[in-house]
């Protein structure tokens, strides 16, 4: 027998009802006709126990017969259409993408005597049975005759002359594969001549279908309109209630998209029970029956095609073909389907010639001249609209092309702008023209590339056709002889289709799986739980039979937890993903999984969605969900040792991340150290053995490549934040076993030192397994105790104090040569090491860092005397500083008294406070736990808890009369009575989430803002709004109103002053390298003050972000992402002056704010003045050769940018 390789016929399968009888949900017995059944093997050749051959595809019984099988109590009726049989082709995609091409009779036929008794079913019965013949290549109408000639043996009346199995064993075994363009193989099925060729390599590919049943169910315009769908990778569902139409018109738009290749799931007739699959987040192109319901499974994006009805709908916008392009496409189809239409004009010129000839054209019926002409017809539009593709191949970018280059060059050529082709732009990023760029780099395939031949053809003026070959040899006939002669005369007839000869072990198994579904007939007649009870055990199942169930199981749980996942990421702001249907069913998937499908499943289908092209964005809550599964899955994995999984897991963390209150990434990934599993060498041993299984480039220097895969572990062991000697034993020992020299470990260490280093410098040191990460917020850089007392704060370098003096100086050529000097060396470098002079020392003791909350300080609100004011005069409390942290507590400070200044701590809230604001009797505070509570400032008890938000509370201010503004991310800003605990009113609502909010109650002037980047300006005493301020392009983080003014900052990294008079922008104020995550109005100064993740110019006062700051008249103070807050005292006698003694005070900066009548001063504050209060993640030095390596490797321009990136995009551009 030849291999399968070289095959035509690779296996000839018998589906149907099998000896264990089970209903499409899996429950074994037989119950009742009107229940569907599922299709099991019943005979293949050859056949399973087969030692040279592989086992069919083991999903193959639920694809031949899609609906299931049903019983029925008659069988073929020449009366009745429906009893016909019917012949269908299917195609199956194996898993590296290898397409199985399948014919397919189905017919009723008489279920076997010892399955009617052994499950009581009706004498005489009948059930669907599909008999197939598979093979690897397209030749779809030789699997077809052949099959429909067996059928046709095995029903006639006169009968075959020899066994038909016999038949179909020499039919299996003996019919080779053409060789492509030189054979033509003939064989013959009793009388029946059959021949099979393959057209030659230089030609289009082999497509063994009409084209026809395409272009009659869909019109020109519709046709076009499906081809640009799946040109753009869309999610495509075919419906028809014929499986033939089906399988044709999926592998016929397949070809028409030649050269690409469809590259992502392809399956053209999907069984019912698998219509959850539609819910898939990836592409596809599936092909489901009409008769099948759809009304359960949400079609949002899926570009829905009615065969039936020439109908396509859609709820996403298909961008149109350029005009150029739609125009020849819709003309050249419309001249091969309609060429009397489309010539009518000329037929006048001399019509008693061309008459008759026309008119055959016209009419001649649809040939594989037809089917070869549409095929030339869309590769001439590929030549068209990739024109000159191949001089922007780039194999330096990473996409290998050129996209902006192209582009702009089409712009010129069309004369149209480049916004104008977004149809192009995103079939450029398909992975069907990525995939064709990178087979074009393959010499064999370059050789025979069509569009390139038709694109230099064209350029030289020839006819499309001139790039066929001129002249076909005439192919080498090879005849199959005919199997040993029959004897004479003697014929076998059938009444049903006949069952092959069975082995002892099968009959064996047979026997025994019917006896026990017997005796369970007999105990409990047609019920469901006894049946399923007691029906055969799994280790009865065959290989082959166990192989199917798990491939069914292994499909149906992907699917699933596909839905679950994508719904999950598409919960509203206001659900809570930990308690949410879909949070529970992934985590009982992952759990009660003994083979650990859920599990690797769930890490699959996120690695699909993130190579889809989803940014691996979280929200506060989807980040704890995803991040307690990924735990279990992992741990679940570790106790199968199941690497692969573990592996996966690990590498998908390090994408998926959140921002915290600092709005800098927080990576799933370093939640993960409390796992065991981390500490074993032997995973990290063959994680490396797999990273150099699958480096893409293996042709590097062996060195090379074992130091860039140590590279990759070394940034995953410091993302997880393992302990720097236990990462450097591991990776130490993989080196020394590798032969890695000394040169390359010390470089290795370096980059895992200044790694480690850069990790700490942002998310503090790891404890171990006991660590508790804050789930809320940011956690703290470095984990400072409050009681410490020797931990000063680092004070400002001798550069930065310099840096402060020419910025408050008058001199312009010393501060343009100081910020000159400032650019040039590290900021914070020589932080706490340079002994600052007397006058700086005695500047410091008005600056204090107080500690005492265990997380970020995310607001801060300082106590005013306008707050406190009353007929009796100051209050005490005039100047108290009020705090608010991630570790959900409250603090009030008074300055006044050094060294114990904490004077309450309030605690109420259940996550991270947000807001806070005062007036003479009570504090008010909002947070993360949409509540708002209301405190006495003298008892330091809860008076009341303001309940009414849906979301986060982003904004609180404290107004008088008893009454209490709140902002949300729900968008609304609510009114609340303190005395009554009601919502009185909504006075404002925004189009998305509010994340800062200011009202002048003498005014009654309200605005807020937040992620819709629009500034709302409202006068809540008339109900109107006043302004929208728009200006910035990301979202608005803070704002400050002061008098007429409105200053805002923003993730766009800039802060603008607006006019509340004219609604205008004044000043916009720019030297942040990062979002501005707080501003502030001195009143004293009458200066803005704006902090954030990063400045251009700044002093490094806190070793993390600023998140809040606030200023009253003798103090400033700004609470950061240390956990710490630090307070500045100006004493009175100091007001007023700004050039001399101003420009001694270390550690903050205030713009000058413009005069409203003097224009030219918006120049001078945007050129001279400078944002100060913000931090800088990298205050340590960074060896050239590591420097040099992250630029190398990131794309970042600025250095410590750079560092970030490669410190926390730990798949990125490191390793890569």
């Amino acid at each position: 027998m030849a291999s399968s390789a070289s095959r035509i016929f690779e296996y000839f399968v018998v589906c149907g009802l099998g000896p264990e009888i089970r209903t499409l949900d899996g429950v074994k017995g037989y119950h009742g006709a009107d229940e569907m059944y599922m299709s099991a093997f019943i005979d293949q050749l050859p056949p399973s126990s087969h030692a040279l051959y592989p086992p069919p595809p083991p999903q193959l019984p639920i694809c031949v017969l899609p609906a299931g099988v049903r019983i029925y109590s008659s069988g073929l009726d020449a009366n009745d259409f429906s009893t016909y049989p019917r012949s269908y082709p299917i195609v199956l995609t194996e898993g590296d993408g290898s397409k199985i091409y399948v014919s397919c009779i189905a017919f009723r036929d008489p279920i076997c005597e010892d399955i009617i008794e052994a499950y009581q079913i009706p004498a005489n019965s009948y059930a669907d049975k599909c008999i197939c013949l598979v093979s690897h290549s397209p030749s779809f109408q030789v699997l077809r005759d052949a099959l429909e000639e067996i059928f046709v043996l095995c029903f006639s009346p006169a009968g075959c002359s020899k066994p038909l199995w016999d038949i179909i064993s020499h039919l299996v075994s003996n019919v080779p594969l053409p060789t492509p363009g030189k054979d033509r193989v003939l064989f013959a099925i009793e009388n029946c001549l059959l021949s099979v060729e393959a057209p030659p390599k230089e030609w289009l590919p082999h497509a063994d279908i009409s084209f026809q049943p395409l272009v009659q169910c869909l019109d020109v315009d519709k046709l076009i309109q499906l081809f640009t769908a799946v040109l753009l990778e869309r999610r495509i569902l075919l419906r028809s209630n014929k499986y033939t139409l089906l399988t044709l018109v999926s592998e016929a738009i397949c070809h028409l998209i030649y050269p690409l290749r469809w590259q992502h799931v392809y399956i053209p007739i999907i069984f019912s029970s698998g219509v959850d699959y539609i819910d898939a987040p990836t592409p596809y192109m599936m092909g489901l029956h009409s008769g099948v319901d759809t009304s359960t499974v949400t079609m949002d994006g899926v570009v829905v095609v009615d065969l039936e009805y020439n109908r396509i709908t859609t709820s996403e916008e298909i961008p149109p073909i350029p005009e150029i392009e739609h125009n020849f496409l819709r003309g050249e189809i419309l001249k091969l389907l309609q060429p009397n239409v489309m010539g009518i004009d000329y037929m006048k010129i001399n019509l008693g010639s061309m008459g008759d000839h026309s008119l055959r054209t016209g009419t001649k019926s649809w040939s594989q001249e037809h089917d070869f002409q549409l095929r030339l017809i869309f590769l001439r539009f590929f030549a068209l609209i990739m024109s000159g593709y191949r001089n922007f191949i780039d194999n330096a970018s990473p996409s290998g092309f050129n996209t902006q280059a192209f582009l702009k060059k089409r712009s010129r050529a069309t004369n149209q702008p480049v916004e104008s082709m977004s149809m192009i732009m995103q079939f450029i990023e398909t992975q069907g023209f990525l995939d064709y760029l990178e087979r074009c780099s393959n010499a064999e395939e370059n050789t025979n590339n069509l569009l390139d031949k038709l694109q230099d053809a064209t350029g030289r003026g020839q006819n499309p056709l001139a790039i066929f070959p001129s002249h076909v040899a005439d192919p080498e006939i090879i005849t199959i002889a005919d199997s040993e002669t029959a004897e004479p005369g003697k014929r076998f007839c059938y009444k049903k289709f006949p069952a092959n000869a069975r082995t002892e072990e099968q009959e064996e198994k047979r026997k025994s799986i019917l006896a026990i579904a017997s005796g369970a007939s007999k105990q409990v007649p047609n019920s469901p739980s006894i049946a399923s009870n007691g029906g055969p055990k799994v280790e009865s199942l065959s290989p082959r039979e166990r192989a199917a169930e798990r491939e069914r199981m292994v499909l149906d749980i992907k699917v699933k937890l596909q839905g679950l996942w994508l719904r999950l990421l598409r919960l509203g702001a206001t659900e809570d993903p930990l308690s949410s249907f879909e949070y529970g069913t992934i985590l009982a998937l992952i759990e009660s999984d003994a083979e650990g499908i859920g599990g690797s499943g769930f890490v699959e289908c996120i690695r699909e969605h993130i190579h889809s092209g989803w940014q691996c964005r979280l929200t506060d809550e989807q980040f704890i969900a995803v991040k307690e599964l990924l735990k279990t899955a992992i741990t679940r994995a570790n106790s199968r040792s199941d690497m692969p999984t573990i592996r996966d897991a690990l590498e998908v963390s390090a994408e998926m991340y959140k921002k915290d209150p600092n709005n800098v990434q927080d990576y799933v990934q370093r939640h993960l150290l409390s796992l065991s599993v981390w500490e074993e060498l032997r995973f990290w041993d063959g994680y490396f053995e797999y990273l150099m299984e699958n480096c893409s480039n293996k042709s590097t220097n062996y060195v090379t490549l074992v130091t860039a895969q140590l590279i990759v572990m070394a940034t995953h062991m410091a993302g997880l934040g393992l302990p720097d000697i236990d990462s450097w034993n591991m990776i130490e020992k993989i080196a020394e076993r590798n032969n890695l020299g000394y040169k390359q470990l010390i470089k290795l260490r370096a980059l895992l030192t200044h790694l480690q280093q850069l990790r700490i410098g942002y998310w503090g040191v790891a404890t171990g397994k006991g660590q508790q990460l804050p789930l809320f917020g940011m956690a703290s850089p470095r984990a400072l105790d409050v009681s410490d007392e020797s931990q000063q704060p680092a004070e400002a370098s001798g550069l930065g104090r310099n840096w402060v003096q020419s910025m408050f100086s008058r001199d312009r050529s010393l501060r343009a040569s100081s910020f000159n000097r400032a650019s040039d060396v590290k900021v914070g470098a020589t932080a706490g090491k340079t002994e600052p002079p007397a006058a700086q020392k005695k500047t410091q003791t008005n600056m204090r860092t107080l500690r005492g909350h265990t997380g970020a300080i995310t607001a801060l609100h300082c106590v005013t005397r306008k707050e406190v004011w009353d007929l009796v005069g100051d209050r005490e409390d005039a100047g108290f500083f009020i705090s608010g942290s991630t570790d959900c507590t409250v603090k009030i400070w008074d300055p006044s008294l050094r060294g114990s200044e904490l004077r309450a701590t309030l605690k109420g809230h259940t996550r991270t406070i947000r807001a806070i604001s005062s007036d003479r009797g009570k504090i008010v505070s909002g947070a993360d736990d949409q509540s708002v509570i209301v405190w006495d400032k003298q008892t330091s008890k809860l008076l009341e808890e303001l309940k009414g938000h849906d979301a986060p509370v982003s904004s609180v201010w404290m107004l008088s009369g008893e009454r209490v503004l709140t902002a949300s991310h729900d968008g609304t800003v609510k009114m609340w009575d303190v005395r009554t605990d009601t919502c009185v009113a909504t006075v404002g609502r925004c189009q998305s989430a509010v994340l800062c909010m200011e009202y002048d109650d003498s005014t009654g002037i309200l605005a807020a803002a937040g992620r819709d980047v629009v500034a709302h300006v409202w006068d809540i005493r008339s109900s109107k709004q006043m302004f929208k301020l728009q200006g910035h392009t990301k979202w608005i983080r803070s704002m400050r109103m002061t008098g007429e003014t409105i200053i805002t900052g923003s993730d766009d990294w800039t802060a603008r002053v607006w006019s509340l008079t004219r609604g205008t922008c004044d000043a916009v104020l720019a030297c942040h390298a990062g979002p501005i995550l707080c501003v502030e109005y001195s009143p004293s100064d009458k200066g803005i003050i704006t902090g954030g993740i990063r400045c251009v110019k700044n002093l490094t006062l806190h070793s993390a972000s600023v998140l809040s700051i606030s200023a009253s008249d003798h103090w400033l103070g700004i609470g950061a992402a240390d956990n710490s807050m630090s307070l500045f005292h100006r004493p009175q006698e100091r007001f007023g002056g700004f050039s001399n003694t101003g420009s001694k005070v270390a550690g903050w900066q205030l713009y000058r704010t413009p005069q409203k009548t003097a224009a030219m001063h918006l120049t001078w504050i945007g050129k001279e003045s400078a944002v100060v209060v913000a931090t800088d993640f990298f205050g340590f030095g960074m060896p050239p050769r590591v420097s040099k390596l992250c630029q190398n490797l990131c794309p970042c321009k600025e250095m410590a940018i750079a560092l970030l990136c490669c410190m926390l995009c730990f798949s990125g551009p490191l390793y890569k």
